[in-house]
């Protein structure tokens, strides 16, 4: 398998975003726990209402996710493809150009932060 191929991690906090679980993992990542998210797949999967400040989730996969309301302002998303995904509120960090949102949103382009 590819290093950029998303995957299926095997981590407990992961686990419960895919599973829905969203408050428990947002309750667990404010008393300090942490997981490695990069390259994470996240394939039509709902995260609204995820706390993904501090989160890298660079080179992860979130076609056709529920997106809806996220606050990615303080995430690490360089490298995410968002095809088809639910984006209606989400904050994205300022260093991503709209244009590379809505080119990974319509066509599933890697977004990639100014230079």
């Amino acid at each position: 398998m590819s290093d950029t191929a998303p995957q299926i991690k095997d981590d407990e906090l992961y686990r419960l975003l895919r599973e829905g679980k969203i408050d428990e993992f947002n309750s667990r990542k404010a008393s300090g726990e942490s997981c490695d998210l990069k390259y994470a797949d996240f394939r039509n999967v709902d995260l609204k209402g995820l706390d993904a400040k501090g989160l890298d989730l660079s080179n992860c996969y979130f076609r056709m996710s529920n997106l809806r309301g996220v606050d990615f302002s303080g995430t690490r998303l360089e490298g995410a493809s968002i095809h088809g995904a639910q984006i209606s509120g989400v904050f994205f960090p300022s260093a991503l150009d709209a244009n590379e949102i809505l080119l990974s949103l319509e066509h599933g382009t890697r977004m990639r932060y100014k230079a």
